[in-house]
């Protein structure tokens, strides 16, 4: 298959009707929009409500500013531009500012309005951060999507990583493998600078960004068997999402396809409560009952995954939300509270830690950084 064609203008869409599109013209000029045809080929243009439509087609609900645009306050976390480094073993390289898809529910949406700009070319100043930091075993090429990079420039990153003995696990988060597959098996420069640096001891994990198992088609399973070959491994994160998985039988489903092509089922998270994207956004009560009614109907394998709010002070894991009450630990803490187990009262409308009275006393906000 060729690869696809991309649209930035919504003008383009002539599947939606041109009243409609005037009207989210206004949203594609203060966020990107970007999608490509393979991709638009998933929609099922008859239903308004289409799960797939939902993640890359702008809503006016964009627009309401409800909630903050870095909700985990990830400017905290920079130690040099375009490095972040939150958890002792992990750095964050932001090399890209250019996603394949833009999905719409973005936790990062911040870098994609046009009056913000927070990705760098250069990645030098982050590189040296992470040599002089023997701790860091693990390096998360985010953005933006890191496989939009040209393969020559992705490959001078990684082949850097791999000058520095101790990362020892090099991460790819994309949204590609079910976007644009073809970008990844018809690539076979791509393949092989993957298969040169992901070996028995020093692996590329692809951190694939997979929301909904009508993603998951004959072409996305081949690009998972291609990474597969290359020597990648591959596990999956989304966030629960209002009007796209909030359901059980579609999450099982998500599950099980992961499962069945050999990608495993990573974190389920809250979503984050960033500035325009209150239309997807399900309490924690709801989250939690849609995931564990989709635990119980898939195996073992699909049972793996974590439920999680990628918070300031932490990864905090929903362990159960009963009678009133959220069970809750940190899976990863800022401040290396790892394992601290927490029951906080639940309202029924509580959407993220911050809204679970009494939360303060387990964690502190961290003072600002100037990037």
């Amino acid at each position: 298959m060729a690869l696809p064609k991309y649209i930035t203008k919504i003008d383009q869409i002539k599947q939606i009707p041109e009243e409609q599109r005037e009207k989210l013209k206004a949203i594609t000029e203060k966020f990107v929009f970007r999608v490509n045809e393979y991709y638009l080929g998933l929609i099922d243009w008859d239903d308004p409500n289409d799960p797939i439509r939902r993640l890359v087609i702008p809503s006016e609900g964009e627009l309401k500013e409800y909630g903050r645009w870095d909700a985990s306050d990830e400017n905290t976390n920079y130690v040099v531009p375009g490095c972040q480094h939150k958890y002792t073993t992990t750095a964050l390289l932001i090399v890209s500012e250019v996603c394949g898809a833009y999905c719409r529910y973005c936790f990062r949406k911040r870098l994609f309005r046009n009056d913000v700009k927070e990705a760098l070319l250069d990645v030098s100043p982050g590189l040296e951060y992470i040599r002089q930091h023997p701790e860091i075993n693990n390096v998360l090429l985010t953005g933006g999507d890191p496989l939009m990079l040209g393969t020559r420039r992705l490959k001078s990153i990684i082949e850097s990583l791999r000058e520095i003995e101790h990362v020892k696990i090099i991460r790819l988060g994309s949204k590609l493998p079910v976007f644009n597959p073809m970008r990844i098996y018809e690539d076979e420069e791509l393949l092989k600078v993957i298969k040169e640096n992901s070996t028995t001891e020093n692996r590329i994990y692809v951190m694939a960004h997979i929301n909904h198992p009508r993603e998951i088609t004959a072409e996305a399973r081949r690009a998972f068997q291609a990474l597969h070959e290359a020597g990648a491994i591959v596990v999956n994160q989304t966030p629960v999402l209002r009007g796209i998985n909030d359901d059980p039988d579609v999450l099982a489903e998500l599950l099980d396809k992961l499962s069945w092509a050999g990608v495993t089922p990573y974190y389920f998270f809250v979503n984050r409560p960033v500035a325009g994207n209150n239309d997807f956004v399900l309490s924690l009560k709801e989250v939690y009952d849609i995931v564990e009614k989709a635990k119980a109907k898939t195996s073992g394998l699909g049972k793996r995954v974590r439920l999680s709010m990628s918070h300031t002070a932490g990864k905090v894991e929903i362990l159960a939300i009963q009678d009133g009450k959220a069970y809750l630990k940190f899976h990863q803490s800022r401040d290396g509270d790892y394992g601290k187990f927490m029951v906080l009262d639940c309202p029924d409308d509580a959407a993220w830690f911050d809204d679970l009275p009494g939360n303060e006393a387990y964690w502190k906000q961290p003072d600002e950084v100037l990037m």
